[in-house]
């Protein structure tokens, strides 16, 4: 709108418009724009409209945008409690969506990915077979060339041809042909003779006096170049162009970066010429560039500069040959005549013991209480009583020297000895090395009484100050010295310092522990000693000692060992199953009889002790004693174990009605235990009464429902029967009683190999690794399933997700068989058996590796270590030892039958 002006100070009226009445409104005059001045902003109406009308137009496409509707609204408390519940309405509604469509963005990348897949992803596979070729085959790969590259370059005009001139034919044709007539320079010389023959006076080339001028330039170069010691050059002339193939020829850069540090410590040592550091630095830059005697003479620079450090002197000693390194170090003692390093590096340049001992004596004569010296001129005498002379006037300077005291002291007789001791221990009465020493000489001069009392004053009275710990590693020393009784006497004094009343015991097993892994027996025997004398009635600390004497003692001395143990702890079961169990593998059945007898007057109804007596009898074949002793156990105690007991003597001895009997009233007591549903199922299946037995296994589950081995026997045996789809059933049945057990799986894979159904067994496999992920013999199935290129790749994920598992790792030791890589398979036989020493079938897969790739020697280390483990577990080891006709067999004969059942490898 036309802008109006106030009239007298009032505004016009609303929709008035000047001149309307008269008519006059088409036109604008001067009053109407007002003065003649540049505007600051835009004043057409027409142009205002329409911009704003653009504005408005853009601004209200939004209609979340109100800054041109309501810009001049005030905001206030109220809109800014609406915005904010707003924008929770919208979180809240993004909250909802997010995770649909997050799915469908991951679904989508997925597709993408499927039908454009990375480069990477295209030949993950090659890249994975590059890990198994080896260098020959690396470097036999072609190199790529850029095909692309040369394409672009070459030049995509047409080629051009010029005729060729007919002179150049012409000249290629003479040149082809022979000459037949001679030109006038060929007679006028008289043939084709040279014309330097002819013409010229001396200037026939002579190659000997070519050869002789260089030589003398050589030989002047080299004498240039020579270093001249005492006549003598250092270099050879006549290898010295050999030589030169020798020299490593320094890059740009190495040459760049010498010339720069050599500025650097030229620098240094010109503004800091005493400054002793930077003289070293500079000439072992020389010595490195190559410059030895631009080396020696800056270093013989900084002796003049820096007269009173070692570091130079010795620095210079070490640039120079023997000769200039003595008369440097004759400059440098005195320089420094205390500096004691200057005079051991004399010493060592010296070739004669005569003029060592010079040097050494010159020495001491300006350090005399100088240790390292002493220590020195000490070892350099051969005669004892030479020694004794030296010591004695080393400890008379340097008293307070526990190394020459001892030293002294072991030259020295019994008598003289404890006199040097005892002189040594006023000097320094806190060293504890000297009251250590002072037992020990006690100790080896059969003075037992007199080792207690001198550890005991060194705690008293020298006011020696260490740690348990430290006392301990003294009492380890002392042992390797063979000092036991001081060993021992040291543990008895100190091995209760520093603890608590309620840590005690803790505390000494793990000290006791730690002393057995560092090889000190005696030391972790005295600890037991002193641990059982304050708690004799702890059966488990007798235990771990006896356990340490079966390991590292004598039969008499674990024979004493247990005798003292069960006087204390009558009612520890344990410990008179030992002792019976020493005497029985030693051969004494008597001796074991009588143990077991006043274990039964200790123990009245011992089930363990009942049990063992049972399996004395039996393995010396007394099996009517055997019996009378189960039937009294039964009377007696009339446990489970006792029960099955019972049924198994009668089953070994094959009295199968006794047997029945038992086992039916063995299940009337018990029928919710699986062992004796186990043995009645087996002994029908023996007897060839298969629905019988199927029948007792349906029984048995119903009983046992979490017994995994009923399930197993019932699908195996339904297998057997040809029952393929009901041994299925009850695997899967079973799976779904006692889930994620590994056992179920393994049974069901092997059910669908061994009735080549391979795809159903990759089915189950893949189900039981996402159940159980971390089972060993489930890894072992899906390992053996894959072709033999891919096992090896299987084996690395095994490992991933169960490392120590024994039997993941004695199934990669296979795969190594396999290979032939007889080595690496040894060491992962190895390291399973140290994961788990208790698993069987990793022995015996061991030792019939060994008994195909090893000696005699490896095959019985495997023996001794499966012997000394007596392992119990493993499926092939508990089907073999567990078989009715090997029950009293040793661990080695059931170690070979084991070997013997396993498939050999391919």
């Amino acid at each position: 709108m036309f802008g109006v002006k106030d009239f007298i100070g009032k505004p016009a009226p609303p929709n008035y418009v000047a001149g309307l009445g008269r008519g006059a409104t088409g036109f604008t005059t001067r009053s109407d724009i007002g003065p003649a001045r540049e505007s600051t902003g835009e004043t057409d109406p027409l142009k205002l409209a329409t911009k704003d009308t653009e504005e408005d137009d853009e601004r209200y496409q939004d209609p979340d945008n109100e800054v041109g509707l309501f810009s001049t609204a005030p905001y206030e408390e109220d809109d800014e409690e609406a915005d904010r519940v707003w924008d929770m309405i919208d979180a809240k509604m993004d909250e909802r969506r997010r995770a649909r469509r997050e799915a469908r963005e991951r679904e989508e990348l997925a597709k993408y990915r499927l039908e454009r897949p990375k480069i990477s992803q295209q030949f993950a596979d090659l890249k994975r077979q590059l890990s198994t070729i080896d260098e020959a085959e690396w470097a036999a790969i072609p190199e790529v060339g850029d095909l692309v590259g040369k394409n672009r370059k070459r030049n995509k005009a047409p080629e051009r041809f010029i005729p060729m001139p007919d002179t150049l034919i012409a000249a290629a044709r003479e040149k082809s042909q022979f000459e037949t007539a001679v030109d006038a320079t060929e007679q006028k010389l008289g043939g084709i003779a040279s014309v330097y023959g002819q013409e010229s006076d001396g200037m026939m080339t002579n190659f000997r006096e070519i050869g002789q001028a260089r030589d003398k330039v050589l030989g002047l170069k080299l004498d240039q170049v020579s270093d001249s010691v005492s006549g003598k050059t250092t270099i050879d002339p006549k290898g010295y162009l050999t030589d030169l193939n020798s020299v490593v020829v320094k890059s740009d850069a190495e040459i760049g970066d010498i010339k720069k540090a050599r500025l650097l410590l030229n620098s240094v040592i010109t503004t800091n010429p005493k400054h002793a550091p930077g003289w070293i630095a500079a000439a072992r830059l020389e010595e490195v560039a190559g410059r030895p005697v631009h080396a020696r003479s800056t270093i013989a620079k900084g002796c003049e500069q820096c007269p009173k450090s070692e570091d130079v002197w010795l620095e210079a000693a070490r640039l120079n040959n023997v000769d200039n390194a003595k008369i440097i170090l004759g400059d440098a003692v005195r320089h420094l005549p205390q500096s004691v390093k200057i005079w051991l590096k004399a010493v060592s340049l010296e070739t004669e013991n005569k003029a060592k001992k010079k040097v050494l004596r010159r020495a001491l004569e300006f350090i005399p209480n100088s240790v390292k010296l002493w220590r020195a001129a000490v070892n350099m005498e051969e005669n004892p009583d030479d020694a004794k002379i030296l010591l004695s006037r080393a400890v008379e300077l340097v008293p307070l020297s526990v190394d020459l005291w001892l030293a002294l002291a072991r030259l020295e007789s019994y008598e003289k000895a404890q006199i040097v001791l005892n002189k040594a221990r006023t000097a320094i009465p806190s060293s504890h090395e000297i009251w250590i020493a002072a037992a020990r000489l006690q100790e080896e001069h059969g003075k037992p009484e007199m080792v207690n009392l001198i550890i005991t004053k060194t705690l008293s009275q020298s006011g020696v100050v260490l740690d348990r710990e430290q006392w301990i590693e003294e009492a380890e020393k002392c042992e390797k010295n063979g000092s036991v009784l001081t060993c021992q006497a040291i543990i008895r004094a100190t091995i209760g310092s520093g603890i608590e009343e309620e840590d005690r015991k803790s505390t000494w097993m793990e000290d006791a522990e730690s002393c057995i892994a560092h090889g000190s027996i005696e030391t972790a025997r005295a600890i037991y000693a002193h641990a059982l004398k304050e708690f004799p009635g702890k059966p488990s600390i007798w235990q771990q000692a006896a356990y340490l004497e079966k390991s590292h003692g004598t039969p008499e001395s674990l024979e004493e060992l247990l005798q003292r143990a069960v006087k204390y702890c009558p009612q520890a079961e344990v410990l008179w199953l030992m002792g019976a169990k020493e005497k029985w593998l030693a051969g004494d059945v008597e001796s074991a009889r009588a143990i077991l007898e006043e274990a039964f007057r200790a123990n009245p109804n011992s089930e363990q002790i009942w049990l063992a007596a049972m399996k004395v009898e039996s393995e010396d074949e007394e099996y009517d004693r055997a019996r009378k002793l189960l039937e009294m156990a039964r009377k007696e105690s009339g446990t489970e174990r006792v029960w099955m007991k019972s049924v198994m003597l009668e089953r070994q001895m094959q009295d199968y009605d006794q047997c029945n009997k038992l086992l039916d009233e063995a299940l009337e007591k018990f029928p919710t235990f699986d062992k004796l549903w186990m043995i009645k199922g087996q002994i029908e299946d023996s007897q060839g009464n298969t629905a019988r037995a199927r029948e007792i296994y349906n029984k048995a589950v119903k009983n046992c429902p979490k017994s995994v081995t009923l399930w197993i026997l019932l699908a195996l045996l339904e297998e057997k029967l040809g029952m393929i789809t009901k041994a299925r059933a009850s695997l899967e049945k079973g799976r779904f009683i006692n889930p994620k057990n590994a056992e179920l799986w393994v049974q069901a894979i092997r059910i669908e190999q061994r009735n080549n159904n391979m795809s159903a067994a990759k089915a189950l496999a893949a189900k039981a690794l996402q159940e159980c992920p971390s089972s060993g013999a489930i890894w072992t199935e899906v390992i053996f399933m894959e072709a033999r290129p891919q096992r090896k790749a299987r084996s690395v994920d095994a490992l991933k997700k169960c490392e120590h598992d024994p039997i993941v790792v004695t199934t990669v030791a296979r795969l190594f068989w396999a290979d032939r890589k007889i080595e690496k398979a040894r060491n992962w036989f190895q390291k399973a058996i140290q994961i788990d020493p208790d698993q069987g079938d990793s022995f015996a897969w061991w030792y019939k590796f060994e008994q195909q790739h090893g000696t005699a020697d490896q095959q019985n280390a495997v023996i001794k270590r499966c012997t000394m483990a007596e392992p119990r577990h493993g499926e092939q080891w508990q089907s073999v030892s567990k078989d009715v006709s090997n029950i009293g067999k040793k661990t080695e004969d059931i170690l070979k039958l084991c070997a013997a059942k396993l498939e050999n490898v391919k």
